[in-house]
């Protein structure tokens, strides 16, 4: 994973960009369009850069992965 992805995913939550909705539902917020949010669950989001994320990494055995994603798990671990 890119430090510009966990330094966006810190911000993220530093910033009150992730918000629990169920147990294992998030909203979080877009890093680069404040007016749009996404959807998150533990091991999913519905942003381009997830949705595209197989198709730029296709064959380098990586799990699927963005800010969003990295975001909750660090909200998680704050929020024990």
């Amino acid at each position: 994973m890119s430090s510009n992805t966990i330094r966006k995913a810190e911000k993220l939550v530093e910033t009150g960009g992730v918000v629990k909705i169920e147990d294992d539902i998030f909203q979080v917020k877009s890093s680069s369009d404040p007016l749009k949010s996404y959807f998150v669950t533990s091991d999913s989001c519905e942003c381009p850069g997830f949705k595209n994320f197989y198709k730029f990494h296709h064959g380098k055995g990586l799990k699927a992965n963005c800010s969003h994603l990295e975001a909750i798990r660090i909200f998680l671990k704050e929020n024990k």
